[in-house]
């Protein structure tokens, strides 16, 4: 199972000043400054804006601006899965699939592979069914049922 990293996308966000930061942020990464990009992202990430959260997370996982550490990766991930990041979604059950930042888990993996998968995206359905094949039917069940019990997290902003 390969991890994708994604090229970061912009965040439409409904408040000026994040989407500000947001783009300064963006502009700094696709100049290659790593580390102005994840300064200026990790206050977003860190107030619960998912874009900022899964782009510090593929900066984790690529050891841009910070050292590679997949743990922080998958820390990252998961904060910006639980509010249905799509994209994090996908990285986050291909961290499960291999092993790599967290205990390798096929029933955690397949959980985030469907969950992104049900908005019909193409690798996240060609991941998943590479993992459905490596559970037992007891295990395809729980990681099915856990799917659907799926409630997304807004996280709130600490600052209000």
């Amino acid at each position: 199972m390969r991890i994708q990293t994604f090229v970061v996308s912009l965040c439409i966000c409904s408040v000026v000043v994040v989407a500000a930061d947001f783009s300064a942020g963006l502009t700094a990464y696709q100049k290659g400054d790593f580390v102005k990009a994840m300064n200026e992202w990790r206050p977003l990430a860190e107030k619960g804006v998912a874009a900022a959260q899964f782009n510090l997370g593929l900066m984790a996982l690529d050891g841009q601006g910070m050292p590679q550490d997949y743990a922080e990766a998958a820390r990252w991930f998961e904060r910006s899965a639980d509010q249905d990041y799509t994209k994090a979604q996908l990285n986050l059950g291909a961290l499960y699939g291999v092993g790599k930042g967290v205990k390798r888990d096929y029933v955690q993996a397949y959980k985030w592979l469907n969950l992104c998968s049900a908005k019909g995206d193409q690798k996240c359905i060609a991941q998943r069914d590479l993992v459905a094949k490596k559970l037992k039917p007891a295990q395809l069940v729980t990681a099915q049922r856990l799917s659907t019990e799926f409630k997304p997290k807004n996280e709130p902003d600490k600052n209000q």
